[in-house]
């Protein structure tokens, strides 16, 4: 046995001695101690950097644990409602909450802007096959080409819009080789170069595990306009005092920061 080992055997001895003796010595309460509450984010997998950021913030200053799920914005939205809990949501765009007004209104109590996002175009490091950024491209069989799906995630859902406003929308779907759940799978066929070219969020091109594999190229803005990211307090909320802390935060000058940090533009 090593010291290290023996060490550790005696330091849990005398956690268990010690434990024994302070439940003997209270004797008269056997209640184990109070859960520390638990503050569930529904979070866009596109912007979990920044809201990890922000929540270690708020569990430094509050009695909490937060708790983020992350995922497709429409996979999320969908278990959200299905299971009634949560605390904040932030999908990727603010068409989440249009949809959530005319099909379950009062799900969102309040709203605050924390920042924007916007779609481009993404291509091998250093765009070896010289793509120009036209959305045509998309259509051409010589490139291999992936998007998102629009019913799981905002990027999805984006990439439908933009293409829709060019009128190619069903000729790039044909051309694809597949589509994806969210902007995370469209990061890993770049990484892995199974793609040439896909259409993902700005902000992960950004990213120091990203920007090595990947160059960014901008959609005509006629087509891809900044999009709001904004972040809802659900009706759902145990931790309402809390939640509304965290918001408060991610949109001050200090949360527009670490956003911005993290590739998501702020006016």
């Amino acid at each position: 046995m090593s010291f290290r080992q023996m060490f550790l055997k005696i330091v849990s001895f005398k956690m268990v001695f010690i434990l024994f003796i302070f439940y003997a010595c209270n004797s008269q309460d056997h209640n184990e101690p109070e859960k520390k509450k638990e503050m569930l984010i529904f979070c866009g997998i596109t912007m979990i950097k920044p809201i990890l950021e922000i929540a270690e913030i708020i569990e430094a200053d509050e009695d909490i644990d937060i708790v983020i799920t992350k995922g497709g914005s429409g996979n999320l939205m969908k278990s959200m409602l299905y299971s009634k809990t949560g605390d904040l949501y932030l999908p990727g765009s603010d068409k989440y909450y249009q949809m959530l007004d005319n099909d379950h209104p009062g799900v969102i109590l309040e709203k605050v802007l924390v920042g924007y996002n916007k779609a481009a175009m993404m291509v091998q490091k250093g765009n070896p096959l010289g793509i120009t950024g036209d959305l045509n491209e998309l259509t051409q069989k010589e490139f291999a080409v992936v998007i998102g799906n629009p019913g799981s995630g905002s990027i999805g859902k984006e990439t439908q819009s933009i293409l829709e406003k060019k009128g190619i929308y069903d000729t790039v779907l044909k051309n694809s080789m597949k589509l994806t759940t969210d902007s995370k799978d469209l990061v890993k066929l770049l990484i892995n170069k199974e793609a040439d070219i896909v259409i993902n969020w700005y902000a992960v091109s950004r990213w120091d595990e990203n920007k090595d594999y990947m160059d960014a190229i901008e959609i005509n803005p006629e087509f891809a306009k900044e999009k709001k990211l904004v972040l809802g307090l659900l009706k759902y909320s145990q931790n309402k005092e809390t939640a509304r802390k965290f918001m408060a935060l991610a949109s001050s000058k200090k949360g527009q920061a670490i956003f911005k940090k993290h590739g998501f533009h702020f006016d």
